[in-house]
């Protein structure tokens, strides 16, 4: 176990050690096994999260917020557009400032090209730790809650079981890379043969691409990419299937939203769902486009664990914070 992750960011998935991960699993299991006991664990009283939303929030709001109240401190909630970052607070202004009123500063920005560089510059001016509450790069504590969700599933050896991180149709906006991104860079640690799948137009970052398939060798696990989501789907033990823009290709939402529709076909439905294992397990970060990219029969079905997966946010957060704002 590494014990002393104090001080520490979280910005990237791979700034944590695959020991320290382990060690941040060991801790939201203690924690989740307290929460259903009733047992105290105000192991940060007195302690408060800044929480600085630059795009809108369900699980994440609230995993957080209830997250620390739970470990007895509290969580402020701040939506950008009441600040005076329109008005000349720079990303050194609210390090800075944040970094004396509080003792965390959690940031959600997944705006393009911006929201990482706005986490790092804060991080860089700040005297306290800077959660990533997601970019457009890296959704850390999403990947958290999915490590811990398959671990709980599928036990803690995971070697030689078949992963697949599937693109999905959806019909709404263009949604950020960042949740396929940090699956395939933290999924190679823990044993999984990772299959992505995707049509062309929607590829992943190259330099993230690069730092999977370099996880993958060091870990010595599979790192597949198919174009074709029943071939992927077939013998998987976890699919993990979601709708993400082909911002690689465009950032125009019209021409975008053209090429997301031309893969209606590709939802994750009862039929697909067949072709992996009879024990596979559905998982989505939420929120999903119901009966669009996945059906209510399989979401709603045995296999899903998507409930599981959301309640694991506020298990692995808390470990975070607790490890990281003591």
């Amino acid at each position: 176990m590494q014990s002393d992750l104090r001080g520490r960011d979280l910005i990237g998935d791979l700034d944590f050690s695959k020991e320290e991960v382990e060690t941040i699993l060991d801790v939201a299991w203690d924690l989740k096994r307290k929460r259903a006991l009733g047992e105290p664990h105000a192991y940060l009283r007195d302690k408060v999260l800044a929480m600085l939303f630059f795009f809108s929030s369900t699980r994440t709001r609230g995993s957080f917020e209830a997250g620390m109240a739970q470990l007895g401190g509290h969580a402020a909630f701040v939506e950008s557009r009441t600040t005076q970052i329109s008005h000349g607070d720079t990303e050194r202004e609210m390090g800075e400032i944040f970094g004396r009123y509080f003792d965390g500063i959690a940031i959600r920005h997944v705006d393009w090209g911006i929201g990482n560089r706005y986490l790092n510059l804060v991080a860089e001016a700040s005297r306290v730790p800077v959660l990533n509450m997601q970019c457009e790069i890296y959704h850390p504590h999403q990947c958290l809650a999915d490590i811990m969700t398959i671990m709980e599933k599928k036990g803690r050896d995971l070697r030689g079981r078949k992963m697949v991180v599937s693109w999905a149709y959806a019909s709404s906006y263009l949604k950020p890379i960042s949740v396929p991104q940090s699956l395939i860079l933290q999924m190679p640690r823990f044993g999984l043969d990772v299959v992505l799948a995707h049509p062309p137009e929607f590829k992943l970052m190259p330099d993230i691409m690069d730092q999977a398939q370099e996880q993958a060798r060091k870990f010595k696990t599979g790192f597949e990419v198919v174009d074709d989501m029943e071939e992927a789907f077939k013998d998987a033990d976890i699919i993990y299937a979601k709708s993400w823009g082909p911002l690689l290709t465009t950032h125009d939402p019209e021409e975008g939203k053209a090429i997301q529709d031309k893969y209606e076909s590709w939802i994750t439905d009862a039929r697909k769902m067949a072709l992996a294992k009879d024990d596979a397990i559905y998982m989505h970060p939420l929120p999903a486009d119901r009966d669009i990219e996945v059906t209510s029969e399989v979401m709603d079905g045995p296999n899903s664990v998507v409930f599981d997966e959301a309640e694991n946010r506020m298990h692995a957060q808390k470990a975070v914070m607790a490890l990281t704002m003591r």
